[in-house]
């Protein structure tokens, strides 16, 4: 356990220190560690946007058209999974080693993909991506704390949020560049060679001081097994989405997510989740239901938005978009421009960051139906601006506030169960646009309705988080 632990004294230490500059990121000591880092959230992110740009040559090619909503949820499937693991799979086999094998993971996906001749296989290869690529993300998290220190943390998680904002435009843009070559497979090429460049930076880039410890907690596998069954409910409730069936798929994945939880919280060396893991009493408890709130809020902009916009508006799907890549570029903008504050300031940033998404979601339920085009567009770059100001000191303060038992274990579980959040919010979205009258044939006052209904619900749920976070915000009992 010692092996892996954070160094939380140059982590989250208050001394006083100047105010670090981007220029101390380009030194020789950070900035191959800050490649590793940007390098493999760069694969994760941009994997399922540049997916879903070449899926329509995929669907030419082998078939399988009644599979495509699965090549997205198993992907989401294996990197929850994956990511609840990755704690565990650090202390094991060390940071170094966790992360390499990670990407050679994720490199065999792709493979697997490329060589596909049929959907069956190809839903295969995107399972075997979504756990390489899930556990190498949330390994970044516990690497951002584990390989910088404190007054650089802000930093790097700004260039993180830079590259998960930027993905969100080139994905799109490199799978568009393989369809127009209708050689869809060369998406996989291009993905398998970054994905193996990683694989050897991370061997070469990151010491031995990394390595971990083969005696430490062995793996959980029948607990990640109802985990896994849990987000399999979640994801086949927002697939096919029918209100009676869905609604059951959700309370019975539900039902297995609080059995995991409580199983989990009895354990010592294997557990999964800290200990104070949705306990609200405690600072850790709130912070992981005030971010499970507020994407199971926020989530409802990616699920139906750009349909929505579409049916009202009567624009294209690329200015669609572009108009929903709008809170990716606030988030990235937001959390730069943020980066550099004082630590006094940060409850601060925190509170002002998520009190922007119920306010945004709570104006969409208005301004999507009724106009103009630009305001939509306002509100989603502020709903992003708002996560991506607020994002970067959730992490910084949840890691901190987490027993040392723990620390490891709240920076993937940060990361997991915001993807585990959105997965059930997805579902929800489906349940609550079916019932308000979703059609294939959607006009625009059906569409209204909808938008209505839709963004009133997840501006109440994101207020849930708002009310978690002042016990997250509260200072702790010494």
């Amino acid at each position: 356990m010692k092996v892996f632990s954070f160094n939380i004294e140059s982590v989250m230490s208050i001394a006083d220190i100047s105010k670090p500059s981007w220029s101390d990121l380009l030194t020789r000591q950070h900035l191959p560690k800050l490649s590793i880092i940007c390098f493999g959230v760069w694969l994760h992110a941009a994997d399922g946007l540049m997916v879903s740009t070449i899926m329509p040559e995929m669907i030419a090619d082998l078939g399988g058209a009644q599979w495509v909503a699965w090549t997205v949820a198993l992907y989401q499937i294996g990197s929850i999974v994956a990511g609840a693991a990755s704690a565990l799979l650090g202390m094991r086999f060390g940071l170094r080693d966790a992360m390499f094998g990670s990407a050679m993971l994720y490199m065999a996906g792709c493979f697997v993909s490329l060589v596909s001749q049929n959907m069956e296989t190809m839903l295969f290869g995107r399972l075997l991506q979504g756990f390489g690529g899930g556990c190498l993300v949330a390994l970044t998290f516990v690497a951002v704390s584990r390989l910088f220190p404190a007054e650089l943390m802000p930093r790097v998680m700004g260039c993180v949020s830079v590259v998960w904002g930027t993905s969100a435009l080139i994905g799109p843009l490199v799978g568009g560049v393989f369809s127009e070559l209708e050689f869809w497979r060369g998406a996989y090429i291009f993905f398998i060679v970054q994905a193996g460049l990683l694989a050897l930076w991370i061997r070469a880039g990151l010491g031995n001081d990394l390595a971990g410890d083969r005696n430490a907690a062995r793996i959980p596998v029948i607990r990640l097994v109802l985990l896994t069954l849990a987000v399999l409910v979640f994801a086949s409730a927002g697939i096919d989405v029918q209100y009676l069936k869905s609604t059951i798929f959700i309370c019975v994945g539900i039902a297995l997510l609080i059995l995991f939880v409580i199983w989990d919280r009895k354990q010592k060396l294997t557990r999964i989740l800290p200990v104070q893991a949705f306990d609200i009493s405690t600072p850790v408890g709130s912070c992981i239901v005030m971010l499970m709130a507020l994407f199971l809020g926020s989530v409802s902009i990616g699920v139906y938005f750009p349909i929505l916009l579409i049916a009202t508006y009567g624009i294209s799907a690329l200015v669609a978009g572009y108009i929903l890549a709008l809170g990716a570029i606030g988030w990235s903008l937001a959390a730069v421009s943020i980066s550099g504050i004082q630590k006094q300031n940060e409850k601060i940033v925190i509170l002002s960051g998520i009190s922007l998404v119920p306010l945004s979601l709570g104006a969409m339920a208005w301004a999507l139906p009724n106009g103009p085009l630009w305001l939509v567009a306002v509100l989603v770059a502020l709903e992003g601006t708002g996560l991506g100001m607020a994002w970067t000191f959730i992490l910084k303060r949840g890691i901190e506030l987490a027993p040392a038992a723990d620390k490891d274990r709240m920076a993937t579980a940060i990361p997991t169960l915001q993807r585990l959040a959105m997965a059930l919010g997805a579902a929800v979205c489906g349940i609550i646009a079916n019932a308000s009258g979703f059609t294939e044939h959607l006009n625009r006052a059906g569409a209204g309705l909808i938008a209505e209904n839709l963004f009133t619900v997840a501006a109440f749920v994101s207020m849930l988080g708002i009310v978690a976070a002042f016990g997250f915000l509260r200072d702790p009992v010494a």
